[in-house]
């Protein structure tokens, strides 16, 4: 990994700045910049022979940058040496408590925001009001051991976004400050959005090298579809597309034995298993004060079973600070009995590979075929997906066969696998690395801009 530098500030009374001792800049440095403030300052090498960087009180005062602990990386452009990066992070749903400024998330900053030294980044939390545009500040919330702390900082080198839903990400009011901090500010912007389920499909089929782990996904359009798709495939899935946590999903099946249709689905909190004598009376009772339009049609797939459980997984990938994508998580999920699907909140159970795989070549098999579907798919969603994609979160399935499959990709996925308790070091490295990528960002924005704002 790059690396990066203790910062300490020391007194004094004109803007000084001592870079490590083993490092020699490319050119004569006269500018010195934090985020988007930059100073005239005198640069030269540590008096002390030491691998620190010491930055004058003087300095600091007009950079903005406060003494708390911090380890930073140097990037070198023209005659500017960048200190940073310094990583905005952008969210919605403040409340006044000073406990919990972030209301019911503060606990999910605080742990991301933990890893923030060992990664080399000085990084915080903002939102709407937190901008000051004439100043060209930012207000930003900073988590210390036991307490958060507001401090005024420069805008950002660059910004992870952390809106919590789709009713924020779809505000008009936040939809304009991310456009004018990426437009006027030149400030790269990463993880934009939530994906669009059928959207994800509909660009990934354009790939031959990700078409392969689809199954067969359409818009929901008439019943003559879902029979059609019945009779192929024996069982189907209707889903919202812009669903989340495996709500709203429901499962159809046809018994070509019975000449029968079963709907399971939750409802309240419960499973529940429904049979119908025609698919007209499944849609009359079950979807009677639902949207079917609002949702969409996939193949069913025979899955793993473990103790006649379906057993699919979750899998995360992250870019690292060299913007390459890696596998970062991943666990199994096993329906309960009689639930339409393996989430947690359904009812299912999280594994590691490893307990329910004991033999090793097993487990060694079911993570290679997942490595390298996971990281296929997170390139080819890079390529076809709008903005800068720097993590992902997939839902997939093997079937009895072996085929990987791919059910769902999230751009902002839920954290629930990583309450298992052997899956800790997992959520260690997602936290890192979706910090960690801010490095590589950074240091393209300063030196290779056209590429990144292109």
């Amino acid at each position: 990994m790059k690396r990066h530098y203790p910062v300490e500030i020391f007194e004094g009374e004109k803007p000084v700045v001592f870079y490590p001792s083993g490092l020699t800049p490319p050119v004569e440095i006269n500018k010195v910049a934090f985020g988007t403030m930059i100073i005239e300052a005198e640069c030269r090498p540590h008096p002390k022979e030491k691998n620190i960087l010491s930055i004058s009180s003087k300095a600091a005062e007009k950079l903005l940058l406060h003494g708390m602990p911090m380890s930073l990386h140097l990037f070198y452009h023209d005659d500017t040496m960048f200190i940073g990066p310094l990583v905005g992070i952008f969210t919605a749903g403040f409340s006044d408590s000073e406990v919990r400024p972030i209301g019911a998330r503060t606990v999910f900053f605080s742990r991301l925001l933990s890893v923030k030294k060992t990664v080399g980044i000085h990084a915080f939390v903002f939102g709407k009001d937190h901008i000051n545009w004439e100043k060209g500040t930012i207000t930003g919330l900073f988590c210390h051991e036991d307490h958060w702390e507001q401090k005024e900082i420069p805008f950002p080198n660059v910004i992870y976004d952390r809106l919590p839903n789709r009713r924020y990400e779809s505000n008009e009011t936040l939809i304009n400050i991310k456009n004018r901090l990426q437009k006027e500010y030149l400030i790269p912007w990463y993880n934009p959005g939530f994906f669009n389920k059928l959207d994800v499909f509909e660009r990934l089929a354009e790939n031959p090298s990700t078409k392969k782990y689809l199954p067969e996904t359409s818009p929901f359009r008439s019943l003559h579809l879902i029979e059609r798709m019945l009779s192929d495939y024996g069982h189907v899935y209707l889903k919202p597309v812009n669903g989340s946590s495996g709500t709203g999903i429901h499962q159809l099946i046809y018994d070509k034995h019975e000449d029968r249709y079963y709907c399971r689905y939750q409802d309240k909190g419960q499973n529940k298993l429904k049979r119908f004598s025609s698919l007209e009376g499944l849609f009359s009772h079950v979807f009677k004060k639902r949207r079917p339009d609002k949702m969409l049609v996939q193949q069913g797939i025979h899955l793993l079973r473990i103790d006649q459980r379906p057993v699919d997984f979750r899998v995360h990938t992250n870019k690292d600070h060299r913007g390459q994508w890696q596998l970062s998580a991943i666990a199994a999920k096993l329906a309960s009995r009689g639930s339409a699907t393996t989430h947690i909140r359904n009812g299912g159970s999280i594994q590691t590979i490893e307990e329910i795989f004991p033999e090793k070549e097993d487990q060694a098999d079911i993570t290679a075929k997942l490595t390298e579907a996971c990281l296929e798919l997170s390139k080819g969603l890079e390529k076809q997906m709008d903005g800068i994609i720097a993590e992902i979160g997939f839902d997939i399935g093997i079937d009895r066969d072996g085929r990987v499959w791919l059910f769902e990709a999230n751009s902002k996925p839920g954290r629930t696998i990583f309450t298992h308790p052997r899956l800790k070091n997992f959520e260690i490295l997602t936290r890192k690395l979706s910090l960690a990528y801010s490095v590589y960002l950074t240091e393209q924005a300063i030196t290779r801009p056209d590429e990144i704002y292109s």
